[in-house]
């Protein structure tokens, strides 16, 4: 399976929380990515989290839209996240939704890992193309 491996910028931006009492609290936030590495791509993700009252443990829910290319392949796909902190221990599955290539990205599949170093962002992106 080929894997993509690069850098990305993001801009968080806020959108509304709303208090959902017993010290937990729900937020909806838009992210800018932009890609650098074989994934040449803008993105646009929206995200639903929820904090819970201890310290460490979250949740969140997002899809993001994906336009650019992939090692030369041009086209958009769309991305599910999921993610988990567990008093401070993170889990998260990032896959591309079934069937949502476009273009040169028709029939595209797999799963990102993200990594967070000094500040930075990296991806790594083990995926598939299958003809149509």
């Amino acid at each position: 399976m080929p894997q993509a491996k690069g850098r990305f910028e993001v801009k968080r931006t806020p959108q509304g929380a709303v208090d959902l009492g017993g010290g937990a609290e729900a937020g909806h936030f838009r992210f800018d990515k932009t890609f650098e590495g074989p994934l040449q791509a803008a993105s646009v993700v929206h995200m639903l989290a929820v904090g819970t009252a201890v310290e460490g443990s979250a949740a969140y829910v997002a899809i993001e839209r994906v336009s650019g290319t992939l090692d030369g392949r041009k086209g958009v796909f769309f991305a599910q996240h999921s993610g988990v902190m567990e008093r401070g221990k993170p889990s998260l599955s990032l896959t591309v939704v079934p069937d949502s290539g476009t273009d040169g990205l028709q029939g595209l599949s797999g799963s990102m890992q993200i990594e967070i170093v000094d500040g930075q962002h990296f991806y790594t992106f083990d995926y598939e193309v299958r003809p149509e």
